[in-house]
């Protein structure tokens, strides 16, 4: 409980005196709510049964007694006890109001620097990580984990402030009141404590069982509605809600027994708290019959219960909620202490000047599964060396699963490379800073993600400063900017998320305007163009072609016709470049690339035949 207790502490940094002033207030609330039961004890006994103050009456009973003006003032003025109750009560809820604003704005804050602070980590976190972890259950711990922090410190915090002040306070005065009956009041307080901090310990992992449990119920609904058009495309409807049952199920189940033992739990601590009301009502009614106890005494001795059962009671519940927060915070840990992509030391002259566009790679070698090698040598990449200079155009060509992609990744450093070399004008990649590298260079996935935003925004997503002119030249290279113009709002217009409400070839074109936008020493065109006509197709790679010599393209397509232009064509196999040459050279020669040229020639030239015969 100490380690929790030391990461909540942690938590408060910059917040704590917001935290401190709230405590005050809620000090000085629980102050003047212990004077209520002492304004209608003095009125019972003193008042109203006529009881004389004498040098025996209790300290506080008697100053209480100065204070309303005396016994006989007060009774002639009986309206002046619940008068100062309620005005006692008044200004323990002002107390008590600034109390829960001043823990609400902290915990607020808290939670919002914890937001940002995972949401900047997880966009530095390593692309392994990110291949291997659930989207769904990142979203989890970002929402509903933090939030199960916020309201922890909102609330709870406070209670055990209250819970710990009450225990040390209320000792005291009511040992001065009564020594015996004091000693009856806390008789069971101490099994309320011990069974809740046992129930802390027995819970905490069913708390962790249902919040993995909500997690991997989220990454279910997050991959069913990201796929939602596919899955109605194959009216696979009946097999998602089926998929989703069992996730729901263990969820619920996992949920209504962390329940069930709540309910136990508040169950057993009503019986005993009403058994420690009891106790004192019996033993207060039997010394009153005996003489040697007061009415007053025993109102203000069931008041000061009715004021401290509930924060005792309340102890199991917030160890409880210490241990599901702990949990939460420690799901949250998980990613924060996953170490983020390492950066090599800024060197001034390394990134003083951009890059021209020289590429070298030399003898490189890569695998996914791990950082190491395989021990059969057979990686993604397998000993692929090439050399591009300033301007040229390579393209690359390979069947499904050659690597193209992945060298197109360790390009832009999403991956690191354990053997070999790759050097942009003579400076070694891996001594590059991710973030100057990935600037130096444009991009088009095989699969271009469109953000939520106007089409302006997604086009200036790599060059926020670019002019309205050079933004509808890039639109217009990209055979986009006609299509643009016939929306309603233009280039205002609001796609839907991941560039839904686009067709594929229209976000093909959108990405590819958008790389060019940024004027990049060195572009990449990974399968850029696989969704667009060969009409359309024709027109961009004319823009491309007018546009060569002001950057390095490096071009990865199936469609040869796409490549055809390039000035250099390599071609992959098994992580390995087995041909290499002009368009003019490897159509001359047998091999992969032939191959693949005359089945493609073929199959224009037998289409154009079937569409003049019908």
């Amino acid at each position: 409980m100490f380690a929790q207790a030391k990461i909540i502490w942690s938590l408060m940094r910059g917040f704590r005196l917001r935290y401190g002033f709230a405590l005050l207030c809620l000090v000085l609330a629980t102050v003047i709510n212990f004077g209520i039961p002492l304004v209608g004890s003095a009125a019972i006994d003193y008042a109203v049964a006529g009881r004389a103050a004498t040098a025996d009456t209790p300290g506080l009973i008697a100053l209480i007694l100065r204070v309303l003006g005396g016994p006989g003032w007060l009774h002639d003025h009986l309206w002046l006890a619940p008068v100062a109750m309620v005005v006692l009560a008044l200004v323990s809820g002002v107390f008590s109001y600034l109390k829960g604003w001043q823990a609400a704005l902290a915990s607020d804050g808290i939670a919002r620097r914890l937001k940002d602070e995972l949401y900047d980590h997880l966009n530095h976190l390593p692309a392994r990580y990110h291949d291997r972890t659930d989207t769904g259950d990142l979203v989890q711990r970002c929402t509903s984990d933090i939030e199960t922090a916020r309201q922890f410190l909102a609330a709870q915090v406070m209670e055990i402030g209250n819970a710990l002040f009450l225990a040390g306070a209320a000792l005291p005065l009511l040992l001065s009141l009564n020594v015996p009956m004091t000693l009856v009041s806390f008789s069971l307080i101490g099994p309320i404590v011990i069974y809740g901090y046992v129930y802390f310990r027995k819970v905490q992992h069913v708390f962790k069982e249902v919040a993995e449990a909500e997690g991997a119920l989220t990454a279910v609904i997050q991959e069913n509605l990201t796929g939602i058009r596919v899955v109605r495309a194959f009216a696979r409807q009946e097999h998602e809600r089926a998929k989703f049952s069992v996730p729901n199920a263990r969820y619920r189940d996992r949920s209504l027994h962390l329940l069930r033992l709540m309910s136990w739990y508040w169950s057993i601590s009503d019986v005993v708290a009403l058994s420690q009301l009891g106790l004192v009502l019996i033993v207060g009614a039997k010394w009153i019959a005996q003489g040697t106890f007061s009415v007053g005494l025993l109102f203000a001795f069931l008041s000061y219960l009715g004021l401290m059962l509930w924060p005792v009671r309340q102890m199991g519940r917030i160890l409880t909620d210490l241990g599901k927060t702990a949990v939460a915070l420690r799901r949250i840990r998980e990613i924060l202490d996953v170490p983020a992509e390492s950066e090599p030391l800024a060197d001034a002259a390394l990134t003083a000047a951009p890059l021209s566009g020289q590429l070298t790679v030399r003898d490189l070698h890569f695998h996914h599964a791990a950082s190491d090698l395989p021990p059969d040598g057979r990686g993604a990449l397998n000993g692929v060396s090439f050399e591009v200079k300033p301007g040229e155009t390579l393209a690359i060509l390979g069947p499904s699963g050659s690597g193209k992609s992945t060298l197109m990744h360790l390009l832009l450093r999403l991956y690191d490379y354990p053997a070999g070399s790759i050097q942009f004008d003579g400076r070694e990649l891996s001594s590059l800073p991710r973030s100057w590298v990935r600037g130096q260079i444009g991009v088009v996935m095989q699969e271009p993600f469109l953000f939520s935003k106007t089409l302006r925004d997604n086009l200036r997503l790599g060059r926020g400063d670019a002019p309205e002119p050079e933004i509808e030249a890039a639109a217009r290279a990209a055979c986009i900017h006609d299509t643009i113009l016939s929306f309603e709002h233009g280039y205002d217009t609001l796609i839907g998320e991941r560039g839904i409400t686009l067709s594929g070839g229209q976000r093909q074109r959108v990405a590819i305007a958008r790389a060019i936008l940024k004027r990049p020493p060195l572009l990449i065109l990974d399968d850029a163009m696989s969704a667009i006509d060969a009409e359309t197709e024709t027109l961009i790679l004319d823009a491309l072609k007018a546009r060569r010599g002001q950057a390095t393209t490096l071009v990865i397509a199936h469609r040869l016709s796409t490549l055809a232009h390039a000035d250099r064509v390599i071609v992959l196999d098994h992580g390995r470049i087995i041909q290499t040459g002009t368009h003019a050279e490897l159509t001359a020669q047998p091999g992969l690339y032939r191959r693949l040229w005359q089945i493609q020639t073929n199959l224009e030239t037998d289409l154009k035949s079937e569409l003049k015969s019908s």
